[in-house]
């Protein structure tokens, strides 16, 4: 499985303001960025999720939390059982109240909580943040677009532009999704600062991309069964309205011929 290291400070403190400052910026821009899980039959890319979470292990997990997601569901990306167990065991630990101590974690426990430099817990974040807004206050770009809160986690990794300056003590990075343009912190991915499995390209845009896409199914894992329970509730409803139709025209044939003579 993967190897968790201690790396910086992540991306969630950009999403929150109190950690994050902007100071004379651009115009902020949210990528359209594609995912699979995206519209009414959209589903999960498992090997995204996967990398997604290998993401999440190797750079996040070293100050941000999902306290909220059970390591156990993580079968769900298509993990065994016993990859789940050497998983947890190997990259967490937890303490147990009957040992008085710290125990390598299984998949019964949660993803320890972790607010390290005072970052935020990142298991609902994607859902907490939009990306689209407007035209003048109307939701008109979240009706066809959705809330876009993948896309603007993804859009805030991949939105560095090298640029710094020093402010009232800070660095600030230019940030081409931050609101203002100007953030406190540095960019916490790399070109290859990952190497994936099964051989994808370990880019700033792809990783951002893949711990986006990872946030989205913490944040809402049952989203696929959420949107099968619509669509079978949405056929029933137009059969029902169809039967409903010919039971009406049928109970009120004998009236409305008799008006006609």
């Amino acid at each position: 499985m993967f190897k968790k290291l201690a790396i910086g400070a992540a991306f969630a403190l950009a999403l929150t303001p109190a950690a994050s400052f902007a100071a004379g910026g651009g115009e902020q821009h949210i990528e359209d960025f594609s995912f699979s899980f995206e519209g009414p039959f959209g589903t999960w890319d498992k090997n995204q999720l996967q990398r997604g979470l290998q993401v999440y292990t190797e750079v996040c997990a070293a100050c941000h939390g999902l306290q909220y997601v059970p390591l156990r569901d993580l079968e769900a990306l298509g993990y065994s059982e016993e990859e789940v167990i050497a998983y947890s065991a190997e990259n967490f630990e937890v303490f147990d109240p009957e040992l008085d101590d710290f125990r390598p974690a299984i998949p019964t426990d949660h993803f320890p909580a972790n607010t390290g430099v005072g970052a935020p817990d990142l298991s609902l974040m994607a859902k907490a943040r939009a990306g689209f807004h407007g035209p003048y206050g109307l939701g008109i770009n979240q009706f066809f677009k959705g809330m876009g809160g993948a896309e603007y986690i993804a859009s805030l990794l991949d939105g560095y532009t090298g640029e710094e300056k020093e402010e009232a003590g800070t660095i600030l990075y230019e940030n081409k999704a931050f609101p203002g343009g100007w953030i406190s912190m540095g960019p916490p991915l790399s070109e290859d600062q990952v190497e994936f499995a099964d051989g994808h390209p370990a880019t700033v845009e792809a990783m951002s991309e893949d711990i986006a896409a990872f946030l989205m199914w913490t944040a809402e894992p049952k989203m696929m069964e959420r949107k099968y329970s619509g669509f079978v509730g949405v056929i029933f409803l137009s059969v029902l309205s169809v039967l409903l139709y010919l039971v009406n025209k049928r109970l009120w044939a004998g009236v409305k011929g008799k008006r006609q003579h």
